[in-house]
Protein backbone atom coordinates (compact mmCIF):
# COMPACT_ATOMS: atom_id res chain seq x y z
CA UNK A 1 0.00 0.00 0.00
CA UNK A 2 2.77 2.17 0.73
CA UNK A 3 4.21 2.82 -2.92
CA UNK A 4 4.47 5.05 -5.42
CA UNK A 5 0.60 5.46 -7.62
CA UNK A 6 -0.77 2.73 -5.53
CA UNK A 7 -4.35 3.63 -4.29
CA UNK A 8 -3.67 5.62 -1.39
CA UNK A 9 -0.93 7.48 -2.82
CA UNK A 10 -3.77 8.70 -5.40
CA UNK A 11 -5.93 9.62 -2.66
CA UNK A 12 -3.06 11.32 -0.73
CA UNK A 13 -2.58 13.39 -3.86
CA UNK A 14 -5.95 14.15 -5.06
CA UNK A 15 -8.13 13.82 -2.04
CA UNK A 16 -7.34 17.27 -0.39
CA UNK A 17 -7.24 19.35 -3.47
CA UNK A 18 -10.80 18.28 -4.01
CA UNK A 19 -11.39 19.05 -0.60
CA UNK A 20 -9.78 22.26 -0.99
CA UNK A 21 -12.30 23.13 -3.75
CA UNK A 22 -14.96 22.15 -1.90
CA UNK A 23 -13.80 24.32 1.10
CA UNK A 24 -13.57 27.23 -1.88
CA UNK A 25 -17.51 26.67 -2.40
CA UNK A 26 -18.25 26.88 1.26
CA UNK A 27 -16.12 29.93 1.93
CA UNK A 28 -17.56 31.60 -1.32
CA UNK A 29 -20.93 31.02 -0.20
CA UNK A 30 -20.33 32.31 3.24
CA UNK A 31 -19.41 35.85 1.99
CA UNK A 32 -15.46 35.49 2.87
CA UNK A 33 -14.10 36.54 -0.17
CA UNK A 34 -14.77 40.19 1.19
CA UNK A 35 -12.88 39.19 4.23
CA UNK A 36 -10.91 36.54 2.76
CA UNK A 37 -9.99 37.10 -0.47
CA UNK A 38 -6.33 35.31 -0.37
CA UNK A 39 -7.50 32.78 1.19
CA UNK A 40 -10.28 32.04 -1.08
CA UNK A 41 -7.55 32.30 -4.15
CA UNK A 42 -5.69 30.25 -2.45
CA UNK A 43 -7.97 27.30 -1.78
CA UNK A 44 -8.38 27.21 -5.88
CA UNK A 45 -5.25 28.36 -7.47
CA UNK A 46 -3.46 25.67 -5.13
CA UNK A 47 -5.64 22.60 -5.53
CA UNK A 48 -6.00 23.20 -9.80
CA UNK A 49 -2.55 23.50 -9.75
CA UNK A 50 -1.47 20.41 -7.91
CA UNK A 51 -4.02 18.53 -10.07
CA UNK A 52 -2.63 19.68 -13.18
CA UNK A 53 0.96 18.62 -11.72
CA UNK A 54 -0.78 15.19 -10.64
CA UNK A 55 -2.38 14.63 -14.27
CA UNK A 56 1.40 15.31 -15.24
CA UNK A 57 2.64 12.87 -13.29
CA UNK A 58 0.32 9.92 -14.44
CA UNK A 59 -0.37 11.04 -17.95
CA UNK A 60 2.08 8.55 -20.09
CA UNK A 61 2.76 10.67 -23.09
CA UNK A 62 3.90 13.37 -20.52
CA UNK A 63 7.71 13.38 -20.50
CA UNK A 64 9.85 13.89 -17.68
CA UNK A 65 11.14 17.10 -18.78
CA UNK A 66 7.88 18.49 -19.54
CA UNK A 67 6.97 17.20 -15.78
CA UNK A 68 9.86 18.95 -14.12
CA UNK A 69 8.93 22.00 -16.10
CA UNK A 70 5.11 21.69 -14.83
CA UNK A 71 6.60 21.16 -11.15
CA UNK A 72 8.80 24.41 -11.61
CA UNK A 73 5.72 26.52 -12.45
CA UNK A 74 2.97 24.94 -10.16
CA UNK A 75 5.39 25.69 -7.28
CA UNK A 76 6.14 29.25 -8.19
CA UNK A 77 2.67 30.04 -8.08
CA UNK A 78 1.54 28.23 -5.51
CA UNK A 79 4.79 30.25 -3.82
CA UNK A 80 3.24 33.82 -5.15
CA UNK A 81 -0.50 32.88 -3.08
CA UNK A 82 0.84 31.36 -0.27
CA UNK A 83 2.79 34.45 0.73
CA UNK A 84 0.13 36.94 -0.32
CA UNK A 85 -2.62 34.49 1.96
CA UNK A 86 0.50 34.99 4.40
CA UNK A 87 0.18 38.73 3.92
CA UNK A 88 -3.72 38.65 4.41
CA UNK A 89 -2.75 37.01 7.90
CA UNK A 90 -0.69 39.29 9.45
CA UNK A 91 -2.80 41.93 8.33
CA UNK A 92 -5.98 40.36 10.02
CA UNK A 93 -4.23 39.75 13.28
CA UNK A 94 -2.44 42.89 13.59
CA UNK A 95 -5.15 45.50 12.19
CA UNK A 96 -5.47 47.14 15.67
CA UNK A 97 -2.45 48.81 13.75
CA UNK A 98 -3.14 49.46 10.82
CA UNK A 99 0.19 51.05 9.52
CA UNK A 100 2.66 48.61 10.60
CA UNK A 101 -0.38 45.55 8.85
CA UNK A 102 0.16 47.47 5.82
CA UNK A 103 4.18 47.50 6.03
CA UNK A 104 4.05 44.05 6.80
CA UNK A 105 1.60 42.78 4.04
CA UNK A 106 3.91 44.69 1.54
CA UNK A 107 6.89 43.23 2.69
CA UNK A 108 5.66 39.48 3.29
CA UNK A 109 4.10 39.76 -0.08
CA UNK A 110 7.85 41.03 -1.75
CA UNK A 111 9.66 38.31 -0.51
CA UNK A 112 7.03 35.79 -1.77
CA UNK A 113 7.26 37.38 -5.37
CA UNK A 114 10.81 37.64 -5.41
CA UNK A 115 11.15 34.01 -4.54
CA UNK A 116 8.60 33.01 -6.74
CA UNK A 117 9.92 34.67 -10.10
CA UNK A 118 13.38 33.49 -9.29
CA UNK A 119 12.19 30.14 -9.57
CA UNK A 120 10.10 30.91 -13.05
CA UNK A 121 13.23 32.44 -14.28
CA UNK A 122 15.36 29.97 -13.23
CA UNK A 123 12.66 27.40 -15.02
CA UNK A 124 12.90 29.03 -18.23
CA UNK A 125 15.93 29.64 -18.84
CA UNK A 126 17.22 26.11 -17.95
CA UNK A 127 18.28 24.52 -21.46
CA UNK A 128 17.16 20.92 -21.84
CA UNK A 129 20.33 18.76 -21.38
CA UNK A 130 20.86 20.08 -18.24
CA UNK A 131 18.81 17.71 -16.27
CA UNK A 132 20.37 17.72 -12.80
CA UNK A 133 19.85 21.35 -12.09
CA UNK A 134 15.91 20.76 -13.50
CA UNK A 135 15.67 18.38 -11.25
CA UNK A 136 17.40 19.35 -7.86
CA UNK A 137 16.29 23.18 -8.63
CA UNK A 138 12.63 22.58 -7.81
CA UNK A 139 13.88 20.99 -4.32
CA UNK A 140 16.11 23.71 -3.54
CA UNK A 141 13.65 26.15 -4.22
CA UNK A 142 10.75 24.60 -2.38
CA UNK A 143 12.82 24.44 0.87
CA UNK A 144 14.09 27.79 0.97
CA UNK A 145 10.20 28.81 0.43
CA UNK A 146 9.41 26.25 2.91
CA UNK A 147 11.92 27.69 5.57
CA UNK A 148 10.75 31.51 4.80
CA UNK A 149 7.58 30.64 5.58
CA UNK A 150 7.95 28.76 8.67
CA UNK A 151 9.62 31.60 10.29
CA UNK A 152 7.32 34.46 9.15
CA UNK A 153 4.57 32.08 10.27
CA UNK A 154 6.34 31.69 13.69
CA UNK A 155 7.51 35.68 13.75
CA UNK A 156 3.59 36.07 13.31
CA UNK A 157 2.60 34.20 16.32
CA UNK A 158 5.44 35.17 18.16
CA UNK A 159 4.48 38.92 17.91
CA UNK A 160 0.76 37.99 18.44
CA UNK A 161 1.31 36.17 21.62
CA UNK A 162 3.98 38.93 22.78
CA UNK A 163 2.17 41.39 22.48
CA UNK A 164 -1.14 39.77 23.48
CA UNK A 165 -3.33 40.33 20.38
CA UNK A 166 -6.47 38.65 19.90
CA UNK A 167 -5.91 36.32 17.29
CA UNK A 168 -8.76 35.21 15.36
CA UNK A 169 -10.22 31.69 14.72
CA UNK A 170 -9.88 31.56 10.93
CA UNK A 171 -5.83 33.59 11.38
CA UNK A 172 -4.82 30.71 14.06
CA UNK A 173 -6.25 27.99 11.61
CA UNK A 174 -4.35 29.37 8.60
CA UNK A 175 -1.14 29.54 10.22
CA UNK A 176 -1.35 26.35 12.16
CA UNK A 177 -2.38 24.28 8.75
CA UNK A 178 0.74 25.94 7.04
CA UNK A 179 2.97 25.73 9.68
CA UNK A 180 2.36 21.70 10.68
CA UNK A 181 2.77 21.12 6.31
CA UNK A 182 5.86 23.51 6.55
CA UNK A 183 7.65 21.74 9.28
CA UNK A 184 7.02 18.55 8.00
CA UNK A 185 8.57 19.36 4.49
CA UNK A 186 11.58 20.68 6.01
CA UNK A 187 12.35 17.57 8.37
CA UNK A 188 11.68 15.21 5.53
CA UNK A 189 14.46 17.21 3.93
CA UNK A 190 16.37 17.19 6.11
CA UNK A 191 16.79 13.30 6.14
CA UNK A 192 16.18 12.80 2.57
CA UNK A 193 19.48 14.94 2.15
CA UNK A 194 21.59 11.80 3.12
CA UNK A 195 21.73 8.82 0.89
CA UNK A 196 18.66 7.19 1.81
CA UNK A 197 17.12 3.99 -0.02
CA UNK A 198 14.48 4.27 -2.75
CA UNK A 199 11.88 2.79 -0.16
CA UNK A 200 12.54 5.20 2.59
CA UNK A 201 12.10 7.99 0.01
CA UNK A 202 8.75 6.98 -1.17
CA UNK A 203 7.63 6.94 2.77
CA UNK A 204 8.70 10.37 3.19
CA UNK A 205 6.46 11.47 0.09
CA UNK A 206 4.05 9.75 2.00
CA UNK A 207 4.46 11.20 5.37
CA UNK A 208 4.43 15.16 3.21
CA UNK A 209 0.94 14.30 1.82
CA UNK A 210 -0.51 13.17 5.02
CA UNK A 211 0.57 16.02 6.75
CA UNK A 212 -0.66 18.53 3.67
CA UNK A 213 -3.96 16.40 4.35
CA UNK A 214 -4.00 17.48 8.27
CA UNK A 215 -3.42 20.63 7.36
CA UNK A 216 -6.30 20.56 4.86
CA UNK A 217 -8.50 19.15 7.74
CA UNK A 218 -7.04 21.93 9.96
CA UNK A 219 -8.68 24.73 7.56
CA UNK A 220 -11.88 23.08 7.54
CA UNK A 221 -12.06 22.90 10.84
CA UNK A 222 -10.90 26.39 11.47
CA UNK A 223 -12.63 28.09 8.55
CA UNK A 224 -16.33 26.17 9.29
CA UNK A 225 -16.86 25.65 12.48
CA UNK A 226 -17.79 28.66 14.69
CA UNK A 227 -16.11 29.82 17.30
CA UNK A 228 -17.09 29.61 21.07
CA UNK A 229 -17.47 33.56 21.86
CA UNK A 230 -16.78 33.63 25.76
CA UNK A 231 -18.92 36.30 27.18
CA UNK A 232 -17.22 39.96 29.28
CA UNK A 233 -18.92 40.96 31.93
CA UNK A 234 -17.32 44.57 30.74
CA UNK A 235 -14.59 45.61 28.21
CA UNK A 236 -11.54 46.28 29.78
CA UNK A 237 -8.79 48.83 28.15
CA UNK A 238 -5.51 47.15 27.35
CA UNK A 239 -2.41 48.94 28.36
CA UNK A 240 -0.27 50.43 25.69
CA UNK A 241 2.10 48.36 24.42
CA UNK A 242 5.35 48.93 21.84
CA UNK A 243 3.13 48.62 18.82
CA UNK A 244 0.82 51.53 18.96
CA UNK A 245 4.12 53.57 19.89
CA UNK A 246 5.54 52.16 16.34
CA UNK A 247 2.05 52.78 14.63
CA UNK A 248 2.30 55.91 15.45
CA UNK A 249 5.86 56.71 14.59
CA UNK A 250 5.21 54.88 11.57
CA UNK A 251 2.38 56.75 10.29
CA UNK A 252 3.97 59.96 10.66
CA UNK A 253 6.75 59.07 8.92
CA UNK A 254 4.22 58.07 6.13
CA UNK A 255 2.24 61.71 6.33
CA UNK A 256 5.37 63.78 6.55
Amino acid sequence: MLQAHSLLWHYLWVGPNIYLLVLAALLWRRGIKKTHPALLLFCVVASVSQLVLYAADILPWVSNEAFWHVLWTEFSIESIIKFILIGEVFVHIFSPYSSIASLGKTFIRVIGVLFAMGGAVAAAITPGPNQHFLVSGPHLLEQTIYLIECGLIFSILGFAAYFRLNSDRMSLGICLGLGISACVHLGTWAFSAHNIPKETSVLLDFLNMTAYNIAVLIWFYYCLVPSKVPVRSAAVALPENGLEVWNRELERLIHQ
